[in-house]
């Protein structure tokens, strides 16, 4: 594999830390046309671009004591993306981040691949990845939402809270209540750039009807859950199966559905097998604040099983007896 190298882009004009100041960089003395030029050439000619790009630890980025400015990639980069898939459709972005951002883009860009901030051996470890030496089969931790208006916090305005001079401190008020994360984007019917518990493979699996080993649990018991799960595709690969709680009829709002437990099977090509989760009463409760503990109601649950909180494959339901 022959590769070429083009920067693309400038970063921080102005960088300061522990008293010293430094410019544009101290090895590029190029306008940032010229940067954009550079890289435009270097992608028509090339099979395949990787655009390696998103946050810094600079200040209003990716660091400790600040909170971002702007969910868009910094520096122009979505624009120089748009450019770049233009003159080539075969792009595949990086995006090194701890946390989401916005991908106006994303439907014209054909893979992207989160890369986090992974340390010294990042480069091995992603090139690893994307020259398929490792299969990956993580899975987001969090909502990766298209704009912040989908996020309960800015959507509320409960964001950036309240800032009161007397305690030197911001009260910030949790409009959103208990519907955080998934559990916003599942009530207000909105969907995200990709979704909590959203991972890919370059294998395919398939998750099989549900099984439960009951119809009704009481309060100290357990209840398991059995899928089949299957790699239907070529290659040996791991899959994350996700079960989530519905709590069908509550006396307090609670979500669509919360995840309650996890299991990974790594599976050979057409290879099989069971996977079995379990839960207990502490998976069905919810804290009541109107007599101050935590409570499981009587009644009617579904478990909702996939591997991802928008990809339920299959549910049972089952009771809580009194």
């Amino acid at each position: 594999v022959q590769s070429d190298y083009a920067r693309g882009y400038v970063g921080d004009t102005i960088q300061s830390f522990d008293g010293v100041t430094v410019g544009r960089s101290l090895y590029e003395t190029r306008s940032a046309a010229e940067l954009k030029t550079e890289a435009l050439e270097k992608a028509k000619q090339a099979d395949v671009v990787i655009f390696i790009g998103g946050l810094n630890k600079s200040n209003y980025q990716d660091s400790e004591g600040h909170d971002r400015n702007q969910y868009e990639l910094p520096y122009g980069q979505n624009e120089l993306i748009e450019a770049l898939v233009a003159v080539n459709p075969r792009l595949v972005y990086v995006n090194i981040s701890g946390n989401a951002v916005a991908m106006p883009w994303i439907n014209k860009v054909p893979a992207v691949a989160q890369g986090w901030f992974l340390g010294s051996e990042a480069g091995k470890a992603i090139a690893s990845v994307l020259f398929g030496e490792a299969n990956p089969s993580g899975k987001l931790p969090f909502t990766w939402y298209a704009n912040l208006n989908q996020c309960g916090a800015h959507a509320t305005g409960s964001y950036p809270g309240t800032w009161r001079d007397g305690h030197q401190i911001i009260d910030e008020e949790y409009k959103e209540d208990i519907f955080v994360g998934y559990r916003w984007t599942d009530k207000q019917k909105v969907r995200p750039t990709f979704a909590f518990g959203h991972g890919l493979s370059y294998t395919t699996f398939e998750i099989g009807k549900a099984v439960a080993d009951k119809k009704t649990m009481t309060a100290d018991e357990k209840i398991s859950f059995t899928v089949k799960v299957k790699n239907t595709g070529s290659r040996a690969g791991a899959e994350v199966v996700q079960l989530y709680i519905n709590d069908v009829k509550s006396s307090l709002p609670r979500p669509v559905k919360e995840l309650k437990t996890f299991q990974k099977v790594y599976l050979q090509p057409g290879e099989s097998k069971d996977v079995t989760l379990t839960i207990d009463k502490s998976a069905l409760s919810f804290y009541d604040d109107r007599v101050g503990e935590w409570v499981a109601e009587p009644g009617e649950f579904k478990a909702l099983i996939g591997n991802a909180s928008d990809h339920i494959s299959t549910s049972v339901s089952f009771k809580v007896a009194n």
